[in-house]
């Protein structure tokens, strides 16, 4: 089964080595592609740096695994996966692995991680995919404990190739040493995320973004709560599709008297 790993930290990310680390030893064919630089909050967008209408794409030599097809893309990680699901690789992968992202991807605001948007673009074109991140704090101290997916990471892929095609998944795992998590939970989204964006600066014709850690505690039982509690979680994620329950005759027909 042909793997594509990808990400939106960029291709010289230490969390994009772990992820494909795991891909090879599960005997997967891996092939990497992934934004030339850090790509954060691309959700599932599209947008490339194009040269006379064509992306620009580079051959990348990854350090432990040089034998490895691999490229830096000056693209989009949602680009990237439609890229290789469209033409560019041949054959086209079977299954999109992304991360392992350098924050945990939690709550509603999974919406703006270009680490779930690889997966979710990937369910557009019935292919299964995973996302995987690790719960690393705004501003960190010490080491980052990039194995620690190493021990759940196996029954997640067994899981989701044994699901339907387009099934996404996202994995959350603790920034600690895997004898110090607890057991791997099934997570409903919490209420929004770990971080929030914000408006640090308004100039004279120009807004500054900056990130600050949501103060609130995360509902009981949602990703955010267990993953501060030491459980890697899993969460299965929809893509896009139609809302049928919001939209009522009813509603329609006091849209349509109203008009009138």
């Amino acid at each position: 089964m042909r793997a594509l790993v990808t990400n939106d930290d960029g291709i010289d990310s230490p969390g994009l080595a772990a992820l494909t680390r795991l891909a090879v030893a599960a005997g997967l064919d891996v092939v990497v592609a992934a934004p030339a630089v850090q790509s954060s909050g691309a959700s599932a967008a599209i947008t490339a740096v194009r040269e006379e209408g064509r992306t620009v794409i580079e051959r990348h030599e990854l350090a432990d695994h040089p034998q490895l097809p691999a490229w830096g893309v000056r693209a989009q990680p949602g680009h990237i996966v439609v890229a290789a699901l469209t033409g560019w690789l041949d054959p086209a992968p079977d299954l999109v692995l992304s991360g392992i992202n350098r924050g945990a991807n939690v709550g509603r605001a999974v919406l703006h991680s270009g680490t779930v948007g690889a997966v979710l673009t990937a369910a557009v074109h019935d292919v299964r995919g995973l996302a995987v991140s690790l719960d690393v704090a705004l501003h960190p101290t010490g080491d980052r404990h990039w194995d620690a997916a190493d021990d759940v990471f196996p029954r997640v892929l067994e899981l989701l190739l044994d699901a339907s095609p387009g099934t996404s998944l996202s994995l959350n795992v603790p920034d600690r040493p895997a004898a110090e998590h607890r057991e791997l939970r099934h997570a409903r989204l919490a209420e929004f995320g770990a971080v929030q964006a914000r408006v640090d600066e308004v100039g004279d014709g120009s807004l500054r973004l900056g990130e600050i850690e949501v103060g609130t505690e995360p509902e009981e039982d949602t990703d955010g709560a267990l993953l501060a509690a030491g459980h890697p979680t899993l969460t299965a994620l929809r893509s896009v599709a139609e809302d049928e329950g919001r939209l009522v005759p009813d509603w329609l027909a006091h849209a349509e008297r109203v008009r009138a």
